[in-house]
């Protein structure tokens, strides 16, 4: 069976198709859209090294009552990956505010993971994105950010790309697997691996880290107090990847900002605690109202 809105199967969690494609500057973006068209729009955007895959649980769930909004960004997941793609934090805020005219949303509510976090941001700051609420989960939004194999892999990724497939793939589920705090799914675990793999998946990999620079949260981190939209900022208190400590920092900047800490979860609080975290933000989209 599927969504009667969307190109989305509902039966199964590994039934997760994106049906629609835009032309972005950046290539190929893969979307899709559920619930009802007259519902209120939220847009979730997910991080890096993901897809939107992390999000078929609050899509499905949010979908109740919004329309939802979910896409794969450029060099990520089922969108266009290809020699010499811009997949930066820059051009990915370009893109995000394409889309956003694409699919005529003039204020939706927005939820943003990780790498999403930032996309979400400068699409606000930086090319005039309206949102009628923001809900960051886990984002990459304050210096210093990036592990020390991020580093490496970013600043020798020619190397890396060569490595034999084997060892790619290994690499990849190390990497994936460490962003959560009780262990991912076997299954879950191959399907956000699966988008690295292969002849374009490999060289897609280590693309998207080596252009992950700082310099482009560095840019709009000085205008966090300037947010408009309410703000909530939903953190997994094991987050090995970026410390529960940046949750404290980030609320701190935005005036009025709320701070909602999950237990039990990492990184990838999506799959670590999906009942608290589609609870939250349930609670949060709800007093969104109606209108667009």
């Amino acid at each position: 069976m599927r969504d009667s809105h969307s190109g989305i199967g509902s039966d199964s969690e590994g039934d997760w198709e994106l049906s629609e494609a835009y032309g972005s500057s950046s290539g190929e973006v893969r979307w899709e859209r559920l619930g009802d068209p007259a519902a209120p729009p939220v847009v979730l955007l997910h991080g890096t090294p993901f897809s939107s895959y992390v999000w078929r649980r609050a899509a499905r769930e949010l979908a109740r009552d919004h329309r939802v909004y979910v896409w794969d960004m450029p060099g990520y997941g089922t969108s266009a990956k290809f020699d010499g793609q811009d997949v930066s934090l820059a051009a990915q805020g370009r893109v995000f505010a394409e889309l956003l005219a694409h699919w005529d949303l003039a204020e939706p509510s927005v939820v943003a993971h990780d790498f999403g976090g930032a996309v979400a941001l400068r699409a606000h700051l930086l090319h005039g994105a309206a949102y009628r609420r923001l809900a960051l989960v886990d984002p990459v939004a304050l210096a210093p950010w990036g592990s020390p194999f991020f580093r490496l892999v970013g600043e020798h990724h020619r190397v890396f790309e060569q490595l034999p497939p084997h060892l790619h793939r290994a690499l990849v589920r190390e990497y994936i697997a460490s962003a959560s705090s009780p262990g991912l799914d076997p299954a879950v675990l191959d399907r956000l691996v699966e988008p690295w793999l292969g002849e374009a998946g490999q060289p897609a990999f280590y693309r998207q880290i080596a252009q992950a620079d700082q310099a482009y949260t560095d840019e709009i981190q000085g205008r966090y107090g300037s947010v408009e939209p309410p703000l909530t900022v939903c953190w997994g208190e094991d987050d090995q990847w970026i410390p529960v400590a940046k949750a404290h920092e980030l609320v701190s900047l935005v005036p009025g900002a709320e701070l909602v800490l999950v237990p039990g979860a990492g990184h990838l609080v999506q799959e670590d605690a999906p009942g608290a975290l589609g609870a939250a933000l349930a609670r949060f989209l709800g007093a969104a109202g109606t209108g667009r």
